[in-house]
C-alpha cells in the first residue's frame, strides 16, 4: 500500500504544468450527463471533480448540520464495506477522495491511476449511491463535528463572521454555520442523514470537471457507471433570502487582548456587466497584495494592524463586499474610523491610473499560475460551470481584466463601496467603541 501511495504522490507532483492555455471539450455521456474535460495523456492519472448544487442550504428546516454530517460519513463505509474495509480498499488502489460541503454546493474530488480507474470509480460509486451510515460511524463523525463546533465557539474570527452572517440572513441557511450547533447536531438521527442524502445527491444538480488520462468516450461511460443510479431529481429547494443588515456596529464581548472586526455590506452579482471593474477595484482597495489601500493606510501608515483586507463574496442568493481586521483593543475604534474613511474615499474619488495598471498587471500575470495540476484544473472547470461561465472563459478572462478602464471603476465603486451601509461586527474588548444598531 505504501508503494501505491508513493506512486500517486509522484504523479500528482508531476501533473499538468502551470499554464492558462487549457483545451476544454464538453462531453455528454450516453445517459445524458454533461462534463467538461481536459485531456492530458502524458501521465496515467485522472482527476475528477463533482459539484452538487445547493449544498448545505438544501437541508430540511430544523436540521442544521445534517448535510455536513452526511458528507463526512460518505467515506465511512459503503455497500458491504464498513469504514475500515472502505479505507483499506481505497488505499490498495492508491485512490484519493475528498468530500466537502459549502453553503451552495457539495464538492467531491477523486484522483486515481489509469490502471485502477474501474475499481476506483466502483468504490466511489458505492460511497455516493450506497453509504451505510452505520451507528458507530455516525457517532464517531458526530463527535468530530461537535469538537469542531466547540473549537469555533472560542475563535474570535469565527464568532465575528458567524455573527455577521446571522445578522445579515436571519433564519435562512446562510445565517447559520453549515456545521450546525451543538444542539442541532446532537439531535440528528440516521433518518435525517438519509433524507439529507436524498435532498442533495441528484443528477440534475451535478456539474462535472475532469482532467487527465481519459478520452471523452471513456469519460462518458465512467460517468454513467458512477452516477447513473443516483435519483434524477429531488423536491428540495433553497429558500430565497435578502441581505438584511444595515449600517451599524455590533460588539461581542470576548476576553482577549486583541479585537477582531468583520465588516461589509451587500455587493455585486457575478453576471453583472460591472463585475470585472468591481473585481479590479477590490484588488486595489483591499485585495491580496501588500500595496492595497487598506494595507497602506491602516497597517503601513498608522501601524494599527498586522493584517487587513477586503474581498467579494458571491453566493447563489446573496452578494457581499466584506473585510476583516485585527488590532489591539485600544486601537479598534480608530481602525474602524480609518476603514470608513477609506471606504468613502474610493467611492468618491475612484482610483489612479497607476493603481489600475499595477492591479491589472498583477491579476493577469498571476492567473496562469492557478493552473498547476490536474486536480486544480478540474476544480476550476467545475467552478466555472457553477458560476455559469462560458467554456471559453479561461481564454478570455484576462482580456476582460485588461479592458477595465478608470471610467469603469469610477462608475462601479459608487455602487459597491457605500460607507453609509457599512456594518462592523467586533469581537473582543474594544476601548471607546460603542455599539450602534
Amino acid at each position: 500500500m505504501i508503494r501505491f501511495a508513493l506512486t500517486l504522490a509522484v504523479l500528482l507532483a508531476a501533473s499538468v504544468p502551470a499554464r492558462a492555455a487549457v483545451d476544454i471539450v464538453e462531453v455528454t455521456s450516453p445517459g445524458g450527463l454533461k462534463a467538461w474535460l481536459v485531456e492530458e495523456h502524458s501521465i496515467p492519472f485522472t482527476a475528477l471533480e463533482l459539484r452538487f448544487k445547493g449544498g448545505a442550504s438544501l437541508e430540511a428546516p430544523g436540521k442544521r448540520g445534517a448535510i455536513n454530517l452526511m458528507t463526512g460519513l460518505l467515506e465511512e463505509g459503503a455497500a458491504n464495506m464498513d469504514a475500515q474495509a472502505f479505507a483499506k480498499a481505497r488505499e490498495s488502489l492508491a485512490a484519493s477522495y475528498g468530500f466537502d460541503v459549502y453553503d451552495d454546493s457539495m464538492a467531491i474530488s477523486a484522483r486515481f491511476l489509469t490502471e485502477n480507474r474501474d475499481e476506483a470509480i466502483a468504490l466511489l460509486r458505492a460511497a455516493l449511491v450506497a453509504p451505510r451510515f452505520d451507528p458507530d460511524a455516525i457517532e464517531r463523525v458526530r463527535a468530530q463535528v461537535l469538537s469542531g463546533i466547540a473549537s469555533d465557539s472560542t475563535d474570535p474570527g469565527h464568532i465575528a463572521s458567524s455573527t455577521f452572517d446571522a445578522l445579515a440572513f436571519g433564519d435562512h441557511p446562510y445565517g447559520a454555520d453549515r456545521s450546525g450547533t451543538a444542539e442541532s447536531v446532537a439531535a440528528l438521527t440516521r433518518d435525517d442523514l438519509t433524507d439529507a442524502h436524498a435532498r442533495l445527491l441528484t443528477r440534475d444538480r451535478l456539474v462535472i470537471g475532469a482532467v487527465g488520462d481519459i478520452t471523452p468516450e471513456a469519460l462518458g461511460s465512467l460517468l454513467d457507471d458512477l452516477l447513473g443510479d443516483l435519483p434524477a431529481t429531488s423536491d428540495a429547494v433553497v429558500p430565497e433570502t435578502n441581505f438584511a443588515l444595515s449600517e451599524g456596529v455590533t460588539v461581542i464581548d470576548f476576553d482577549t487582548p486583541q479585537s477582531i472586526a468583520y465588516f461589509g455590506h451587500s455587493g455585486i452579482k457575478r453576471d453583472d456587466s460591472d463585475f470585472f471593474a468591481a473585481f479590479v477595484a477590490n484588488e486595489i482597495f483591499g485585495g491580496s497584495g501588500f500595496g492595497s489601500r487598506l494595507t497602506e493606510e491602516v497597517r503601513e501608515k498608522r501601524g494599527l494592524t498586522y493584517g487587513i483586507g477586503s474581498f467579494m463574496v458571491g453566493l447563489d442568493q446573496a452578494q457581499m463586499v466584506l473585510g476583516q481586521a485585527a488590532t489591539a483593543n485600544e486601537r479598534m475604534a480608530e481602525t474602524i474610523e480609518v476603514v470608513r474613511d477609506e471606504w468613502r474615499r474610493i467611492s468618491e474619488a475612484g482610483v489612479t491610473q497607476e493603481e489600475l495598471d499595477a492591479a491589472v498587471k498583477f491579476l493577469t500575470g498571476a492567473y496562469p499560475l492557478r493552473f498547476d495540476g490536474n486536480a486544480t484544473i478540474a476544480r476550476i472547470l467545475a467552478g466555472m460551470q457553477m458560476d455559469d461561465l462560458g467554456i471559453d472563459y479561461i481564454a478570455t478572462r484576462n482580456d476582460k481584466v485588461n479592458a477595465v478602464t478608470l471610467e469603469d471603476i469610477a462608475r462601479v465603486v459608487k455602487r459597491i463601496y457605500r460607507p453609509e451601509d457599512l456594518h462592523f461586527v467586533v469581537v473582543g474588548k474594544p476601548v471607546g467603541l460603542e455599539e450602534v444598531n
